[in-house]
């Protein structure tokens, strides 16, 4: 029997939008519809973990709010990072002492308390190739653990290796010139998963979240920003919004958010990085690996059954919705691990490549002492990632900079300014002691890991992947096995997910299109040598299930999805930007035709 022979009813459907968290289809149809009525104390522009997590804060202090994004939760940069909750080593080069502190609190506080379903400790390796390294990166890494005495120590802290050692921990480690190494540990996080619970989170305790939903204008009175108008991406037509402060939590589109208030104060300096995926067993290692290169880090890291490595960082100077990597970027990165491994990776090792951009403000680089280009106004990898809050026009308050692991403390610091704009005292953030969904009761249902997967007819490895994505809400996920048996087999060339995630993500994670399922409420996109195309129909079957969709409009997502990765494959075969950007617009363009 295949999947849409048997068809979610769409009572099953609708009843999910009793639960408060659940983001269904139809509770974004029926928010859009009251949304023009109602005046909320603050609009937040922006899906990304940013403006997610501005939702969080001003709904846990009291405040009404309205989330929105114009495409879909955490689909541009909060999807796209180098997926760590992480100090930032190379910051102490740039003295940003206090960014790398407050950053290293951060990332003790996601294990410890807020969604330790969604993080894992992870060792990083950073290998000496000369003697004076062990004194002068020693003292570096000594920091990070100083910087962390007064917070949570949930993550181990350094230690220093031997030659000997140091190839032990990495037995794929080039032995040349290696003479010793220091090891660390860092965050790893699913971005992507981490922004979208954010969201939930929110709508949990109150908060209104609408995804394909465009601001294309603000309200005024006056000077003073008092609203926004929106234009629905999915159906059409335009409802406005009226609100005590609109949040500019834009990201690389900050900017342009900005100047439909009036004239921009701000200049957002996007910068691409880029990040290529390869399976286990192409690196022989327990541990990943930062080295130095001349004007940035490079990193290998751990992600689950693969490796990613990354990253670049070069300015980029196109359409801030579509990133896409080059030749030149893959090069550069084969490069980097290759000057490490013993043996070395090619193309064909390469399964996943994504771009993502940072929204870096326009200013006065940093110099890193030894680092070079770091001077050089074009050099991204100068300027500095602190985050900025600006309060002007009046009504209109934007936050960007900054990056991912301390998103919790731009959006403390922009609710702080709204609380201002609003004129009246609010309550302090309390976000630090606000577990995510699925955090609260994780550990007693891990704990169950071996009767849940009984009950359900699943093997306990795949309960142990369910409770690393879900936490403590795996069981609602096993709960439409009961119903639909058949949606506990795995997607077609992704046996890591079932088909049942798909499912959830369509009536409880705000999945509305198959790229949406595929590219961030699973990995499917980086993690398959196909980049999900043998998935895709099982996936849109799935999804049209509980969507409503007929064979026309399955046969559109599924064909919508190809073209997607067809058009990042072809670009990142051609040498540089400027090429790689004009043949995905190739491809696009000739799919839309």
């Amino acid at each position: 029997m295949s999947l849409h022979e048997r068809p979610v009813p769409l009572a099953a459907t609708s009843a999910a939008t009793n639960d408060r968290t659940a983001l269904s289809a139809d509770r974004r149809r029926g928010d859009l519809a009251t949304a023009a009525g109602r005046d909320f104390d603050l609009v937040v522009v922006g899906g990304g973990v940013t403006g997610a997590g501005v939702a969080l804060d001003a709904t846990a202090r009291g405040l009404s709010v309205l989330l929105v994004e114009a495409d879909d939760l955490a689909s541009g940069t909060s999807s796209r990072s180098g997926k760590v909750f992480h100090g930032g080593l190379r910051y102490l080069e740039q003295l940003n002492f206090a960014l790398v502190r407050e950053a290293l609190l951060e990332r003790d506080l996601m294990v410890e308390r807020l969604c330790p379903h969604l993080v894992e400790p992870e060792p990083f390796l950073f290998p000496f190739t000369s003697r004076w390294q062990r004194p002068y990166v020693g003292a570096g890494v000594a920091m990070y653990d100083l910087f962390r005495l007064s917070g949570p120590r949930s993550v181990p802290g350094h230690r220093h290796l031997t030659r000997r050692a140091a190839l032990a921990e990495m037995p794929g480690l080039r032995p040349d010139d290696i003479t010793g190494a220091v090891q660390y540990h860092d965050v790893r996080v699913d971005d992507a998963r981490h922004t979208m619970t954010l969201a939930r989170t929110a709508a949990g305790l109150g908060a209104t979240v609408l995804t394909r939903t465009r601001v294309v204008g603000m309200l005024r009175d006056g000077q003073r920003v008092t609203g926004v108008r929106l234009h629905d991406i999915e159906d059409g037509g335009h409802v406005d919004v009226l609100a005590g402060v609109v949040v500019n939590a834009a990201g690389v589109w900050a900017d342009e958010v900005q100047s439909l208030g009036g004239s921009p104060s701000i200049a957002v300096r996007p910068a691409k990085g880029v990040h290529l995926v390869v399976p286990a067993d192409r690196i022989e290692s327990r541990t990943g690996l930062i080295a130095r290169t001349s004007d940035s880090v490079f990193i290998i890291r751990k992600w689950f059954d693969h490796w990613l490595m990354g990253t670049t960082d070069t300015p980029w100077d196109h359409d801030r919705g579509h990133p896409v990597a080059s030749r030149e970027d893959v090069d550069y990165l084969l490069g980097q691990a290759n000057r490490w491994l013993k043996h070395p990776l090619s193309d064909a090792d390469v399964v996943g490549v994504y771009a993502g951009l940072r929204p870096l403000l326009a200013g006065v680089p940093v110099r890193t002492p030894g680092a070079r280009g770091s001077t050089d106004p074009a050099t991204t990898a100068a300027l500095r990632r602190d985050h900025t809050v600006v309060e002007q026009p009046a009504g209109l308050v934007t936050v960007v900079g900054g990056k991912y692991t301390t998103y919790r403390l731009m959006a403390r610091d922009a609710v702080d300014a709204a609380g201002r704009s609003l004129g009246r005292t609010i309550p302090a953030s309390s976000t630090d002691r606000l577990p995510l969904l699925g955090a609260t009761g994780y550990v007693a249902v891990r704990h169950q890991r071996d009767r849940l997967a009984r009950e359900a007819g699943l093997e306990p490895e795949q309960v142990e992947h369910l409770l690393g994505r879900y936490g403590a809400l795996t069981p609602e996920v096993l709960d439409l096995l009961a119903d639909r048996p058949e949606l506990a087999r795995p997607l077609p060339g992704a046996s890591h997910y079932l088909a049942a995630e798909v499912a959830y993500a369509a009536r409880n994670e705000g999945a509305l299109h198959l790229m949406d399922a595929l590219a961030r409420r699973t990995r499917v996109f980086m993690e398959t040598p196909d980049r999900g195309v043998a998935a895709a129909p099982e996936a849109a079957r799935v999804m049209g299930s509980v969507l409503g969709w007929g064979e026309e409009r399955r046969a559109a997502e599924v064909a919508a999805y190809t073209t997607a990765v067809e058009a990042e494959r072809h670009a990142a075969t051609m040498p540089t930007d400027d090429q790689a950007v004009r043949a995905w617009q190739t491809v696009a363009g000739a799919a839309a035709r």
